[in-house]
This record gives C-alpha cells, sequence and structure tokens, in this order.
C-alpha cells in the first residue's frame, strides 16, 4: 500500500509550512554552482504544490528567500532574482489549471521591479482560485514580521485606534503578514538541518515540526506523503494532557 494511501483526509494538517532547505548542497555534491541546485528545486515546488491540491489542502508555505539571503554573493542572489521571474512566469497557468491562489509574505518592496511586477501579475490572475492558497516567502524574516507588526500596532494605540487593554495574542496577530491565514499545523524542514532560520516564529507556537535528511530538489510528493503521515501519527495536547484529551473524546 503507498504511503498516499494511509493518509487519512479528515486528519490533514489545514496549513503545511517549508523550509526548503539543501539546494546548494545539492549542487555541490554535482560539482555544479549553488544556483544549479536553486534550479532544480523548481521541481520539487511544483510535486509538493500538486500533492497539497490534489489532497484538497488548504494552505502551504514556502520559505522561497529570506532578509537574511540578500548578504548572500551577489551573482547568486541575481541568479535567483533571475529564476524567480522565470518560474513565476512559466507556472502561472499551471497554477490556474489547478485551482491554487498564488500570495505572497515578506518585505517585498525590496524585490527587483521585475520580480515584483511578475509576482503582482501572477497575484492578480490567480486571485479568484479557490482551491490550495500557495503562499510564498519572498524577502522574508520573522524578526522582521513581528517588528513591523508592533510599529503598525504602536502606531495604532498612538492614534487612539487600539486600547492597550485590548492588545492579546488575536489583536496581535492581525498585525502580522498571515492574518489571513490560520497557523501552520505542520512545519517540514529539509536537508537534515534542525533549525528554524527566523520562519514564522510566532505562528508555528503549537505546530508539530518534521526534519527530512532529503535536500530539497530530491523532495517528491512521496517525501511529503510521509511527513503528513508522521503529523497524523503524533498526539497534539496543546498544553494538555493526553488523560484530558481522551476525557474530551
Amino acid at each position: 500500500m503507498s504511503v498516499k494511501a494511509l493518509l487519512v483526509p479528515e486528519k490533514l494538517p489545514r496549513h503545511v509550512a517549508i523550509i526548503m532547505d539543501g539546494n546548494g548542497r545539492w549542487a555541490r555534491k554535482r560539482g555544479n554552482a549553488r544556483v544549479f541546485g536553486h534550479r532544480n528545486g523548481v521541481k520539487a515546488v511544483r510535486e509538493v504544490t500538486e500533492a497539497a491540491a490534489e489532497l484538497g489542502m488548504g494552505y502551504l508555505t514556502l520559505y522561497a528567500f529570506s532578509t537574511e539571503n540578500w548578504s548572500r554573493p551577489k551573482n547568486e542572489v541575481d541568479a535567483l532574482m533571475a529564476l524567480l521571474v522565470s518560474t513565476i512566469a512559466s507556472e502561472t497557468q499551471t497554477l490556474m489549471k489547478n485551482n491554487v491562489q498564488l500570495r505572497s509574505i515578506g518585505c517585498l518592496d525590496s524585490l527587483p521591479s521585475k520580480v515584483k511586477a511578475e509576482l503582482d501579475t501572477c497575484i492578480k490572475q490567480t486571485a479568484n482560485n479557490t482551491g490550495l492558497t500557495l503562499i510564498l516567502a519572498l524577502s522574508y524574516s520573522s524578526r522582521w514580521e513581528i517588528t513591523q507588526g508592533v510599529k503598525r500596532l504602536a502606531e495604532d494605540v498612538k492614534n487612539g485606534r487600539l486600547e492597550i487593554s485590548a492588545i492579546n495574542d488575536q489583536v496581535f496577530s492581525s498585525y502580522l503578514e498571515t492574518r489571513e491565514v490560520p497557523d501552520p499545523e505542520l512545519l517540514i524542514r529539509t536537508s537534515g538541518e534542525f533549525r528554524i532560520s527566523n520562519f514564522l516564529l510566532w505562528q508555528i507556537a503549537y505546530a508539530e515540526l518534521y526534519f527530512s535528511d532529503i535536500l530539497w530538489p530530491d523532495f517528491r510528493k512521496e517525501h511529503f506523503y510521509e511527513a503528513l503521515l508522521d503529523f497524523q501519527k503524533r498526539e497534539r495536547r496543546f498544553g494538555k494532557t493526553s488523560d484530558q484529551l481522551i476525557l474530551k473524546k
């Protein structure tokens, strides 16, 4: 029996986030420049997006480019930006065919104008799609996001639009980039690294973490299904005890 066949549809996470790691190491193992790994990582993006859409999941967030990635060598950053433009342009029709809506989070104004224009075009074209919502985290970091949220919240308090006594978890969440989507229930990181890398720190407070040894360009649907199956085997207590969950049932 395939791993996919073992999945229980009713127990699938509504939102999965992925740290796509290992492109550079994948390329070096083959004697190529890091950008070669990024190009081959596009197939993994396509496979996972198709898998999530086929399973009827609600949201998939991919960590595509962090604010810290701007400090990488200029030739790699330039190649990544060019790859983003060509990939978004070539994949738009596939997203439309699969009823996938594209969104993005991050400091998007820092992106090159060609990337921003292509991204905006794809977002507009897929805006009415009602299936999977694919969210690209571009020029994103959680500390940046939280800092920006605090600034907006402080501005509202200063201008009398928000009372300090009204601030709670839900109110603060409404100032974040992800305010319109549910928090991830599962976070996947590839390549065998055990770090969160400044990604969705607020949102993954109760997410299940899954670490795969597979380098991102080799990540396929079957690996995604394995992560989902592992998720379904876990007991999610949210601070409660196992006995409390049993009594609730």
